[in-house]
């Protein structure tokens, strides 16, 4: 999938099941996956040394990942220990990267994660969440399907895409919601033909499309997944379950310097947004207005809530742990939390860096 270089970035095509790659990916050895933890200086104090690391994004360089340009620019990686840090630009399977030794993260969602765990027996673990609520949505006009609650979809049409079939079936059945009730359309990812009034809703991102529809006037109404039975996080940290045991030291330093990088762009989104189009997005012709608004949403309303407030950023609540681990159950997949997330790493850089908690101040 070709993203697109207009308006439209087609931002959901890639997300929910990537199972063929990684299946592929799992039949070859671990044997390329990422070094053994740095050596750490003794008595003198010096600082660890970590010498290069990866990070494989899920998509195109655009404000999704402002943090991770925030730690670069702002020198927070080199701070971490690192010599460099590649940001590896999507789209792609990013538990395939991680798994095969290409990417030591890869920044996903736990749907699709949980989604090869549960399937293929991949040795992932989800280490931490950039966004405390998923930016699923279903997108409609004001003038023309106007969905805001469960009952207005009764009788609409709905565009959802192969990826997220899935997806939105589990909505449907964790919402009890008859299929017959209504319509699924399949589409590709250009919105246009909701635009244009052919279809009543479509299967979007709070983040992408329905920003598309509100820079173009055209009064955009979202019923967000995540407020309707479907609060899984996104923008997860996927590692392998080797490195949490040989590289801790490593994927902890790359945790504190992503926690000061999106520290600084929660607080500044809009300098984030003009970092992003100016130093890290230029080939991708993106707009100052709809990254401002991306940053916007994800400062104001995904990555930070009452459990960040109280534990600091990218952690995740017991309950939303089941919560994502309800969502997979919905899909008809069976995994635990244990079997999805370890949020230990997270723990002990918070325990060793209390600071980092008090991102808002």
């Amino acid at each position: 999938m070709t993203p697109s270089r207009g308006l439209f970035s087609h931002r959901s095509a890639p997300r929910v099941v990537r199972g063929a790659a990684v299946a592929a990916v799992l039949a070859l050895s671990l044997a390329a996956c990422a070094g053994n933890d740095a050596e750490v200086a003794g008595t003198d104090g010096a600082a660890a040394s970590f010498g290069d690391a990866s990070i494989q994004f899920s998509w195109i360089k655009n404000a999704e990942f402002m943090g991770e340009y925030l730690a670069d620019e702002n020198g927070y990686f080199t701070d971490a220990g690192f010599d460099q840090v590649d940001m590896i630009e999507g789209p792609a399977s990013i538990e395939a990267a991680v798994i095969s030794g290409n990417a030591d993260m890869g920044i996903g969602n736990a749907i699709s994660t949980g989604t090869i765990i549960a399937n293929e027996g991949a040795p992932l673990k989800i280490i931490g969440a950039t966004y405390q609520k998923n930016p699923f949505t279903i997108l409609s006009l004001a003038d023309k399907g106007n969905i805001a609650t469960l009952d207005d979809l009764k009788g609409k049409t709905i565009g959802v895409q192969a990826s997220n079939l899935s997806l939105w079936e589990a909505f449907l059945e964790i919402n009890d919601i008859d299929e017959d009730s209504l319509t699924t359309l399949p589409v590709q990812y250009d919105p246009t033909p909701m635009f244009n009034g052919e279809v009543d809703g479509w299967f979007s991102y709070l983040t992408n499309e329905s920003i598309d529809a509100e820079l173009l006037g055209l009064d955009p109404v979202n019923l967000p997944l995540a407020d309707f039975g479907l609060p899984f996080v996104a923008e997860t940290l996927t590692v392998t379950d080797d490195a949490i045991e040989n590289d801790r030291e490593k994927l902890k330093a790359l945790l504190v310097a992503e926690i000061r990088g999106w520290t600084d762009a929660i607080n500044d989104p809009e300098a984030a947004a003009k970092l992003t189009v100016d130093t890290y997005g230029p080939t991708f012709d993106l707009t100052i207005e709809k990254e401002t608004r991306q940053a916007e949403i994800q400062s104001l309303d995904l990555v930070v809530s009452a459990e960040t407030l109280a534990n600091g950023l990218f952690t995740i609540s017991d309950a939303l742990q089941q919560q994502s681990i309800d969502t997979l159950a919905a899909t008809g997949l069976t995994i635990t939390a244990s079997q999805l997330f370890d949020l230990s790493l997270l723990d002990e850089v918070y325990a060793e860096n209390p600071g980092l908690l008090a991102y808002s101040d």
